[in-house]
């Protein structure tokens, strides 16, 4: 009966690509839509993950990474954020594809392979209370579990807290989304045990200006974290345009 109530539906509501809404065999995207998502491979930036055109050798540094280097250690991203990876994003987070989740994750334990290799823990970038009680969930954290499931890793939940509920980073210059999220991220007096001494991934969507991972990595070292590295999805690539 499921068999059948399954292909019945199948029928009647059929799959689409998750950008251009084409119908598909399965979730996901399109061959057309796939051929375009820029996957993110070395050669690439130790520090921050950006490709390089060539390859220069191992352990380069970008020119960002040596004049303004980041709080966390290192950073890895699954894809680079263009007009296909941003729909995948914005359909996760707000039109509610769920399904896209695991296909999302497992690209990121791929592209986080070596960071994963050595952490004692995952932390998903937190929402305040009051947004992810309106989303109803918080993307990061479910990323951070397909992630952890693919890895072998565990997820420490409690660890990080977003105490400042602060405005979206839309149309916001560099400095303007530090200045955003200033003081916005607490490690709890119950947290502090899964982040003391501990190597700690941090998980989010997207990585735009590095304002929001950049405060997460400095509250979590400042608890204690022995270091701290970043995995996200999509990561905004010069020349390419910033997420809306």
């Amino acid at each position: 009966m499921r068999a059948s109530l399954a292909r019945v539906l199948d029928v009647a509501l059929p799959q689409l690509c998750a950008t251009c809404r084409e119908p598909v065999d399965g979730a996901g995207l399109c061959p057309a839509c796939w051929s375009q998502l820029c996957f993110i491979a070395p050669p690439y930036c130790e520090r921050l993950g950006t490709p390089f055109p060539f390859d220069s050798g191992p352990g380069m540094l970008s020119m960002e990474a040596i004049a303004d280097p980041p709080a966390y250690h290192r950073a890895r991203a699954a894809v680079r954020y263009d007009d296909i990876s941003s729909k995948l994003v914005h359909a996760l987070k707000y039109g509610d594809r769920l399904d896209l989740a695991p296909t999302m994750g497992r690209w990121m334990a791929s592209a986080g392979r070596e960071l994963l290799a050595g952490a004692d823990a995952i932390v998903p970038v937190p929402l305040h209370w009051r947004r992810q009680w309106m989303r109803r969930f918080n993307q990061s954290a479910l990323l951070a579990e397909i992630i952890a499931k693919a890895s072998g890793r565990m997820v420490v939940h409690g660890a990080l807290k977003r105490i400042k509920a602060t405005p979206h980073q839309v149309g916001l210059g560099k400095a303007e989304r530090a200045e955003n999220v200033q003081g916005a991220f607490r490690v709890p007096d119950d947290g502090k045990a899964e982040v003391t001494g501990r190597k700690l991934v941090l998980v989010d969507d997207v990585l735009t200006s590095g304002a929001t991972v950049d405060g997460c990595a400095r509250t979590l070292l400042r608890g204690g974290a022995a270091s701290v590295d970043v995995l996200v999805f999509a990561r905004v690539v010069a020349g390419s345009r910033a997420p809306i």
